[in-house]
């Protein structure tokens, strides 16, 4: 059981049957007591909810568990993870790595969040390194103003970049918002 006084971003806990991560924790103290004010994302529906815990009530800790798996290949609506120390092979369903899989590659090591053998979801660096597929030509003289154009990265994602990039040029990407952060190496 963990209490209110715990509660912390990313901690998994049960309530009401279901599992949940805590997204966003704020205390706000009234005037007649403290309470918290949680948003929780379903870690199995994927919906954010937000609920309101009084100060001292208790929840379950959901043990989950991340292991390192390699991506091998999608087909079709299931994606094939392996674990990297056991070569075991587990099937996830699209709408689990539906948000993750603009940023991998196949081969690429992931943190895959385990609940039991039910794969809630996958856990992604920061940023990763994509490389640039297809982009138009920047026009020179251009690139004084800091305008950006589309382009297309290796696993189907499209970013706006500084129009110097090129095809070929490796990019690194933040995770989070997908937004371009910096040229790795060009071609």
């Amino acid at each position: 059981m963990i209490s209110t006084s715990d509660f912390k971003k990313g901690t998994t806990v049960e309530v009401d049957g279901s599992l949940y991560r805590m997204e966003d924790v704020h205390h706000v103290k009234t005037k007649k007591s403290a309470v918290y004010r949680v948003k929780l994302r379903d870690l199995r529906a994927g919906h954010i909810t937000e609920r309101t815990f009084n100060a001292g009530d208790k929840l379950p800790v959901a043990r989950v568990e991340r292991r390192k798996m390699q991506y091998l290949y999608g087909d079709g609506d299931q994606y094939t993870f392996m674990n990297s120390e056991t070569y075991d092979q587990v099937m996830i369903p699209r709408a689990v790595v539906e948000d993750s899989l603009p940023f991998i590659r196949e081969s690429d090591e992931v943190q895959v969040i385990l609940y039991g053998d039910e794969a809630l979801g996958l856990e992604l660096p920061a940023a990763v390194e994509l490389e640039i597929t297809q982009s138009d030509p920047g026009v020179k003289g251009d690139t004084a103003t800091g305008a950006t154009k589309p382009a297309t990265l290796e696993t189907g994602l499209v970013v706006n970049v500084p129009l110097f990039l090129e095809p070929g040029d490796v990019v690194k990407v933040s995770t989070s918002d997908g937004k371009y952060l910096e040229r790795v190496k060009g071609k």
